[in-house]
């Protein structure tokens, strides 16, 4: 069995594992660290709020505290992880307004994503997010963290396709903060509906239709951050929200 501390132990799945084909393997300990809490803390093993000690993550993975410490810095960038001066380092917990906010430039990064694969991707491409899309399709109404996981993955393998180095790097950001938000606030299954949506992206992609994949891209995203309850919510008054706890105390002094 590979230890973490393998560099090639990142992406390296049984024969036949698309996903895992698609993963670039990572370039130190820190990175293998770095990916391992992402997917704890999406998949909400690591809840929001809580502490992420450094000499606890250290031992588990088997790497010295300077390590855990800098792949929690490199989470804190994707906005996963918040340190607190004197206090340490916590998984964050944004708040709905900052995930309507993350949302926003996601979709304007992902139509550029879209934009450039479309009519661009080759045979085996497609053929790799088709068998990602049979992933997802099997994981759907199973498990749901793992639904709101291959969701996000699938957004990172089309990232990955575009060969855009920066571009990559910024969606990587966005697409692990959404899936924070999708894991805290989405509504049970919110990730299931985006499998058929995937399939229709690959397919327009394939055909060469720039303007239309820009276009199911942009829905896609507004609709997902939907399920996940990022639409604006009503104000209530405060004297509306206290009046059953008030009603209490009056009974109490009659």
């Amino acid at each position: 069995m590979r230890s973490v501390n393998d560099p090639a132990a990142k992406g390296k799945g049984p024969p036949g594992d698309t996903e895992a084909a698609m993963k670039p393997a990572p370039a130190s300990r820190t990175e293998a660290v770095q990916e391992a809490l992402r997917q704890a803390i999406i998949e909400q093993n690591l809840r929001a709020g809580a502490r992420l000690p450094e000499d606890a993550i250290g031992d588990t993975f088997g790497t010295s505290r300077t390590i855990a410490r800098e792949a929690l810095g490199r989470l804190a960038v994707e906005g996963l992880v918040e340190l607190k001066p004197n206090k340490g380092a916590f998984v964050a917990n944004p708040t709905l307004e900052e995930g309507r906010d993350i949302f926003t430039v996601r979709r304007g990064l992902e139509q550029t994503v879209t934009g450039l694969l479309a009519g661009r991707l080759t045979p085996d491409q497609v053929a790799e997010l088709r068998a990602f899309n049979a992933k997802e399709r099997a994981a759907s109404g199973v498990n749901e963290r793992e639904s709101i996981r291959l969701a996000g993955e699938f957004h990172l393998v089309l990232a990955r396709m575009t060969g855009n180095q920066l571009l990559i790097r910024y969606v990587t950001e966005v697409v692990s903060r959404c899936s924070l938000i999708l894991a805290m606030y989405g509504r049970p299954h919110s990730a299931d509906c985006g499998v058929d949506e995937h399939a229709e992206i690959i397919s327009v992609l394939e055909e060469g239709d720039a303007t239309r994949a820009m276009h199911l891209m942009d829905h896609h995203l507004e609709s997902v951050a939907g399920r996940a309850l990022l639409e604006a919510r009503s104000q209530h008054d405060i004297r509306d929200l206290l009046a059953p706890y008030a009603a209490k105390v009056r009974e109490q002094f009659e």
